[in-house]
């Protein structure tokens, strides 16, 4: 049952890094009882603003009050003596020890604790919440969802009675959204505060009681969620309406395919298979979407159509010219239309450390004849990409480091897209973007779809990609367990697929 005095409070909360104000004077509550959404485009503060109340960082100034008292926070371990825990995005787990091991590490003891005293003080947390684990099985043989189950556990055993969830559903399938959706709801019940940062207005909608509102880096308001609708929510973030809809292009594609792979199979570290025996067709005018858990061979695949990653079986076609075992740079030079918007934008896209015209140049040096590169040209080129995707820069000399997530990303895709590619790949494009930047993503791939382009897009929000592909692939453990028609397939179907079980395929 919800109380309706706060339980946590953040009081005119200001923090800055430099010169740079990522918080100014905000404000928010949380209840007991309550789930409260965190939302907010990229860079209006969410993260700096809950590292604060973990503990991570301390206010420049105004007052964090926990049950009516006023509390100073050093550390994390001083956030959690308040019963204040946070789950972060990227596990703090240590791989090679058991669920048990983590769960207690740092309590009183040292070697010589007792294992039945913790685990039974770990079977009272489950049975009080809804959780289950294994407390004797390693973290590297668990799944994404039971990884995050140990994380919650963990801050529960330690006494924290609010809880803080740093996108938790980034990487997890419908399933184990809905499981951890059941376990806050069993928390909310038990009278626990919970506070979740996410980008997914449907899960807001879904799990949240009240929504609080950031935009550059000030609170802009706080609605209850039952009154309130995902384009309200929206507007609140960018200021501005916005057109949600993810519109699925209607292009006829090719006869052909434009990508045929065959049989690829790749070996990681120690002979594991990372892609095992995997076949597809990918035609001019679609999107093939590609799902799967975190690590199912999404990134090896991108790599090695891109000639970055070594297969050590299969074929990998360019309309009729075999591509396996050419490097970028072969590819390049024999002429095949291909383009790679890799997942690490600032490491193996562009460099971080250069401006825009060099960045939009990196792709013409090796074309150049002779030792000089035009310059001018150059820069009057990398401004009408500028002009064309919006891209926000003082001008094309400032350093793409110092670009927002979105700009970069934009750099990035403008520079492939005006290639002028047949041939498309794209690995999460809109990691870490908010929502006006991401339809923007989503609004170009479209126009690239209706000129003909063949369209390989790695995603993790499975809403989008029913909606913006025209077929899903699955990806589980490296090998297809299916390509699907998102038209016809519902999320629970691909979310089985996800985690292996059953098959399903589309022409």
């Amino acid at each position: 049952m919800t109380n309706d005095a706060p339980y946590v409070e953040l009081r005119d909360i200001t923090k800055s890094f430099g010169s740079v104000t990522a918080n100014r004077k905000v404000s928010l509550s949380v209840r007991k009882g309550e789930i409260l959404a965190l939302l907010g485009e990229n860079g209006s503060g969410k993260s700096t603003l809950v590292n604060m109340l973990s503990g991570i960082y301390t206010p420049d100034s105004g007052s964090i009050l926990v049950d009516g008292k006023e509390r100073s926070f050093s550390s994390p371990d001083d956030a959690i003596r308040a019963g204040i825990g946070m789950v972060h995005q990227h596990f703090k787990l240590v791989s090679v020890m058991t669920a048990r091991e983590n769960i207690s590490v740092g309590e009183k003891g040292g070697l010589f604790v007792n294992e039945r005293k913790i685990n039974e003080k770990i079977y009272r947390v489950e049975k009080r919440f809804g959780l289950v684990t294994n407390p004797d099985k390693k973290i590297y043989d668990m799944s994404v969802g039971e990884k995050q189950t140990v994380e919650i556990i963990k801050v529960l055993y330690r006494g924290a009675n609010v809880l803080i969830l740093d996108e938790p559903t980034a990487v997890l399938t419908p399933q184990e959204t809905g499981r951890l959706f059941s376990i806050l709801r069993k928390m909310r019940d038990e009278g626990c505060a919970i506070v979740i940062i996410t980008h997914k207005l449907n899960e807001v909608m879904e799990i949240s009681d009240r929504v609080t509102v950031l935009r550059k880096g000030e609170s802009v308001g706080t609605v209850t969620t039952a009154e309130t609708s995902p384009r309200e929510l929206t507007e609140l973030m960018v200021g501005a309406p916005v057109d949600l809809s993810i519109k699925r292009a209607g292009v006829k594609r090719t006869p052909k395919p434009m990508l045929s792979v065959r049989d690829l199979t790749v070996r990681g570290e120690e002979g594991v298979k990372r892609l095992d025996s995997v076949s597809f067709d990918l035609h001019g005018g679609e999107i093939l979407g590609v799902a799967g858990i975190a690590g199912s061979g999404q990134k090896e695949l991108c790599e090695t159509v891109a000639g970055l990653e070594r297969a050590s079986a299969g074929s990998v076609r360019f309309l009729e010219e075999e591509m396996l075992g050419l490097s970028p740079r072969d590819i390049l030079l024999r002429g095949i239309s291909m383009s790679f918007i890799p997942e690490d934008r600032l490491g193996m896209g562009l460099v971080a450390g250069m401006d825009i015209t060099d960045n939009i140049l990196l792709k013409s040096y090796g074309a150049t004849k002779g030792p000089f590169i035009d310059r001018a040209g150059g820069k009057e080129y990398a401004e009408r990409i500028v002009r064309e995707y919006d891209i926000a820069t003082p001008s094309v000399s400032h350093i793409v480091r110092k670009l927002s997530g979105g700009n970069i990303q934009k750099v990035l895709l403008g520079r492939e897209i005006e290639l002028g590619p047949k041939l498309l790949l794209t690995a999460y494009p809109v990691r870490g973007l908010d929502i006006g930047a991401s339809i923007t993503i989503y609004d170009m791939l479209n126009a690239q779809k209706s000129k003909g382009v063949a369209i390989l897009f790695i995603g993790e929000d499975l809403d989008v990609l029913m909606e913006l592909s025209d077929r899903v692939m699955v990806l589980n453990g490296g090998r297809v367990t299916g390509i699907v028609d998102p038209r016809f397939a519902s999320k629970e179907d691909i979310g089985l697929l996800m985690m292996g079980h059953g098959a399903g395929e589309a022409s």
